[in-house]
């Protein structure tokens, strides 16, 4: 490992394993997560989130947060565009995800109705999809339009699903979920999840479900929600794209993030010396090899790694066909 504490190098960080209600056990068995802890649906692998900051797990830089790496490289970290927009706040949160049984149909605020009323960014987010059961499902957007005193009706009568968009989902589908639009992710799914730094989530319907721990209902946030959703009905909500073999293709460009996918079979050699950003790696499929100034580093199914915006180039080798996120701002 590099010794040298003034040159950044590529990171990887301890993930945070959180609880839900719907979390099961592919996160450990198919991604090889370490954890104790039942019902363990997300693995929040890059966060900057109040009192859920990730921290850097090997290297000289051991220990150390999002905020703290930001606070002394500046836009060698991160950019300078980035630097300059968010100074201190690392815009992005990264997680793997494993619904064991379906998440509560929610919606996210935009970021202006985000700052008015949590003082937070909003949440645009995008699903890789890394496995799924067979018939297994989400929810994205309506499957018409929709009027607003139709919604609340629906919602109401407990009937909101009869209005929803339902999508069966294989490996390797895609999904971008912009802000406003309703959404859920169904059993037996396991994805790879890009958003922007936010813990903002309004549950519009949760099937009744009681906390194990408390005895009660989840709440609710039927009223917050109305003025945040996107009634409008689309053609498509799936995201079509192109995998080329050693290609870094476009996948979700976004004003808030973007990402590509690699499909790697050998050796590529990444140049980044044009781009005013942090990279992001997620494996999501395969193994692959990282290498930086003749140190390397492993970025196995499930590893997330990011590299910081002073690093220009590197290289990655992968002996079988890999596939590989690449996010950045």
């Amino acid at each position: 490992m590099l010794l040298d504490a003034t040159q950044l190098y590529p990171l990887k960080f301890q993930p945070i394993y959180t609880y839900r209600i719907w979390g099961g056990d592919k996160l450990k068995t198919v991604l090889n997560k370490e954890y104790d802890e039942d019902f363990i649906g997300e693995s929040w692998e890059i966060s900057d989130v109040e009192a859920n900051e990730t921290r850097v797990s090997c290297g000289v830089l051991e220990g150390k947060t999002l905020r703290d790496l930001i606070e002394t490289y500046k836009e060698r970290f991160v950019g300078s565009k980035v630097y300059k927009e968010f100074g201190k706040e690392f815009p992005l949160l990264i997680k793997f995800l494993d619904a064991k049984t379906p998440l509560s149909i929610q919606v996210h605020p935009s970021n202006e109705l985000a700052k008015e009323r949590h003082n937070s960014f909003g949440k645009n987010e995008m699903w890789y999809i890394m496995q799924a059961d067979k018939a297994a499902e989400i929810i994205v957007g309506f499957n018409k339009k929709v009027e607003k005193e139709d919604y609340v009706k629906h919602v109401e009568n407990s009937t909101v699903t009869d209005i929803l968009n339902i999508e069966k989902v294989t490996k390797g589908d895609a999904f971008y979920i912009p802000t406003g639009r309703v959404h859920a992710i169904g059993a037996g799914v396991l994805l790879a999840e890009i958003q922007q730094t936010s813990n903002i989530t309004y549950r519009i319907y949760d099937y009744d479900r009681v906390e194990a721990k408390t005895g009660e209902k989840r709440e609710l946030h039927t009223a917050l929600a109305v003025d945040a959703i996107d009634y409008n009905f689309y053609d498509t909500y799936k995201t079509n794209y192109t995998a080329e073999i050693n290609t870094s293709c476009e996948l979700v460009h976004s004003p808030y993030f973007k990402t590509n996918i690699i499909e790697i079979e050998g050796e590529m050699k990444m140049d980044y010396s044009h781009l005013d950003s942090f990279v992001i790696y997620m494996c999501v499929e395969g193994n692959a090899v990282l290498e930086y100034a003749n140190v390397t580093f492993n970025l196995n199914k499930g590893e997330t790694i990011l590299l910081p915006a002073a690093i220009d180039y590197v290289k990655l080798k992968a002996e079988m066909k890999s596939r590989i996120l690449e996010v950045s701002l």
